[in-house]
């Protein structure tokens, strides 16, 4: 199988060497900085002197660059020698209309291409561990699996074009708001006179247990739960657990003087999103201001 990939970053670079290493697979590579480059030719790949190079020399073309300027960059100058039945895979996140429109101009030379963003970082992609989350026609997906197997050990055909980046943004929202949340649990901690540091060893041990915010995802749907459904007891034990926990870290943080805006939205919000009756009235009391 002739591959081709074109990146060799953080991410990139590791992805590629997994491919490098793999039997049956007979890589090209392509990057603006030599370094990667002569580390990937050392692991068994060959160097291309452009992406056109490459993509003359490759089936199935991994990119993983910057943004959505460098991906058309990319996919112009593949295009320019494009042959019938090659597929171009897009691992960089890039904006959720830029797949279909990727795809549209790609057709038009025969070529298909995949949007195929993947999750796991650096750690992930020197293991072969990355969840690669795939959109685009069956018959792409066919074509490009045995390099994604490769380089991820969770592949998910997730629908047509443009599925694989909303995965992935609907994935990393709920990453970023998680850090957000972190960060106010580091300044109450801190308020309060904790080790920060070990607050992170904890939460990383526990995560690492429960499955962390992906533990609750089991549905196939966020509709109100009936009362006869399974996950509703479920779910009404964590709403539970969820209000009483986050109404007293609330009044920790009021009387410490913490800005927790999201705690306070997660209150609001826990059982609405859990599928359950929301809350009638408001489970933390204000807090009057204290005499100085």
């Amino acid at each position: 199988m002739r591959v081709g990939f074109i990146g060799l970053g953080n991410i990139g670079k590791p992805m590629a060497l997994r491919l490098a290493g793999a039997e049956g697979i007979e890589l090209s590579v392509y990057d603006v900085a030599p370094e990667p480059v002569a580390e990937l030719v050392a692991a068994g790949a060959h160097a291309s002197s452009s992406v056109a190079s490459l993509a003359l020399n490759s089936d199935v073309i991994c990119v993983m660059v910057r943004d959505d300027d460098q991906v058309r960059d990319v996919l112009g100058a593949v295009l320019g020698v494009a042959g019938d039945a090659q597929t171009v895979v897009i691992h960089s996140t890039v904006a959720p209309t830029t797949p279909s429109a990727l795809a549209d101009t790609a057709g038009r030379h025969g070529v298909k291409v995949l949007d195929a963003p993947v999750s796991g970082g650096a750690m992930g992609a020197a293991e072969g561990t990355l969840a690669i989350m795939v959109g685009g026609e069956a018959e792409a997906f066919e074509a490009a699996r045995p390099a994604l197997e490769v380089m991820g050990s969770k592949v998910v055909h997730a629908g047509p074009i443009g599925a694989g980046t909303k995965f992935k943004l609907a994935r990393n929202l709920m990453h970023f708001v998680s850090f957000t949340a972190a960060t106010e649990a580091q300044r109450l901690a801190e308020a309060a006179g904790l080790d920060l540091v070990e607050l992170g060893n904890v939460v990383r041990h526990t995560d690492a247990i429960t499955g962390g915010p992906g533990a609750i995802m089991h549905r196939a749907t966020t509709a109100e739960l009936e009362e006869s459904d399974f996950w509703f007891g479920v779910f009404d034990h964590v709403r539970a657990l969820g209000e009483k926990d986050l109404t007293f870290a609330l009044r920790l943080a009021d009387d410490l003087g913490v800005e927790t805006p999201l705690a306070r939205l997660a209150l609001e919000r826990l059982a609405g999103g859990l599928g359950l009756p929301a809350p009638g009235a408001p489970l933390v009391e204000p807090v009057e201001t204290k005499e100085k």
